[in-house]
């Protein structure tokens, strides 16, 4: 069938559009912006519908629905974006309509979670679309985490399953999911500071009580990668802290303070690994909850992970600006709170010779020093 964007889908006549979570119809967004929703406690986080006849509120209902589609697509700056757009045939996405028109070409397919979109009076299910059950084709990997063209050849080959994976997954660093015995893992380069960052910090992290992704080194084109194993599935999902802001700004919701309702420990552990490895990547995108696919439920904050850009706040003690609050804290203060809280919960040791960099290794010890007097 090929993997051409196929332009025409989001063109005045498009009637409807049906979401789904699995083979559940959730809820269907008219073109003119009227909507029904079926399953309220289904709808994605990250998405708000009004029932109204009120101009308004249709406007608010379709622009809500083409970020929706917009957040499942990978963004201009992910390295080799161009590339990967350029060879689906889509032109270079800038607005949330134009990421939709991706979105809708390939059913707004993640690797994240199991909602989906149905065009008008399309007969598809769930099992036909499924990205947990269908193999992509490793060949994507190539254009995602290399940048290579395909030939022409190739393309026609290829269906919505083998790059929606890709497609779907959002961050800055060249990444490509593959399929190795069975199981889906997470490529990811960049360049060779940070494939190294991520390995040394999933080390250390191990070292803690806090359930985290571990990354091994890998090979990829024979160039040093990392590799992670996926940790969403049929079963359960993943919804960043990021789309649950837009789930408590909709309900009046104190967003920290639910965060900390539903998983303290977790939320505390992530504060004080951040200052101890010196990551600055801890945006709302990087963070958030684990979901009960069978409910639509929360549960915990899902796997700590994304470590390439550790190391990077080490030019002072206190670290970065903390992410992950409203207060205006560092790193340092963030970490000291969490310890006061729950305690350092180290449950190994951290060897010094793990560290090729003098400084890193200095600044790590002396972070760690700084926590275990503050409990």
């Amino acid at each position: 069938m090929g993997i051409g964007v196929k332009a025409d889908l989001m063109q005045k006549g498009w009637k409807f559009f049906d979401i789904m979570h699995k083979n559940r119809q959730v809820a269907r967004i008219y073109e003119n912006g009227k909507c029904t929703i079926y399953y309220p406690s289904f709808m994605p986080y990250n998405l708000y519908f009004e029932k109204s006849n009120d101009f308004d509120s249709r406007v608010n209902n379709l622009n809500n629905f083409y970020y929706w589609c917009a957040s499942r697509v990978l963004t201009l700056d992910r390295k080799y974006a161009k590339e990967i757009l350029r060879v689906i045939g889509a032109k270079q996405a800038v607005t949330d309509k134009d990421r939709a028109l991706i979105a809708v070409s390939y059913h707004g397919l993640t690797l994240t979670d199991v909602f989906w979109i149905r065009r008008a009076k399309e007969q598809i299910t769930f099992e036909e679309l499924n990205l947990y059950s269908h193999s992509l084709s490793d060949a994507f990997a190539d254009v995602s985490l290399r940048g290579k063209d395909i030939t022409l050849q190739n393309a026609e080959l290829f269906t919505t399953q083998d790059s929606a994976g890709d497609i779907g997954t959002v961050g800055v660093a060249p990444k490509a999911w593959v399929r190795k015995n069975g199981d889906f893992y997470l490529l990811k380069d960049g360049d060779e500071r940070d494939v190294d960052a991520e390995l040394l910090a999933s080390k250390i992290v191990g070292c803690f009580k806090v359930d985290y992704v571990p990354y091994e080194e890998e090979f990829f084109d024979g160039i040093k990668v990392s590799k992670c194993k996926i940790i969403t599935s049929e079963q359960t999902s993943i919804v960043s802290f990021e789309f649950i802001d837009v789930y408590c700004t909709n309900r009046d919701i104190n967003k920290f303070e639910y965060v900390l309702k539903k998983d303290s420990y977790s939320y505390y552990m992530m504060n004080i690994i951040d200052y101890l490895i010196g990551n600055t990547d801890r945006h709302w995108g990087n963070w958030g909850f684990f979901v009960d696919n069978s409910t639509n439920k929360l549960q915990g904050l899902y796997s700590l992970m994304d470590f390439n850009k550790s190391f990077l706040s080490y030019d002072t003690i206190d670290g970065a600006k903390c992410q992950t609050t409203d207060k205006k804290i560092t790193q340092r203060e963030a970490a000291i709170e969490a310890v006061k809280k729950i305690g350092l919960n180290k449950i190994s040791e951290v060897k010094k010779e793990w560290f090729s960099n003098e400084q890193e290794c200095e600044m790590f010890f002396i972070r760690l020093e700084i926590l275990e007097k503050s409990i």
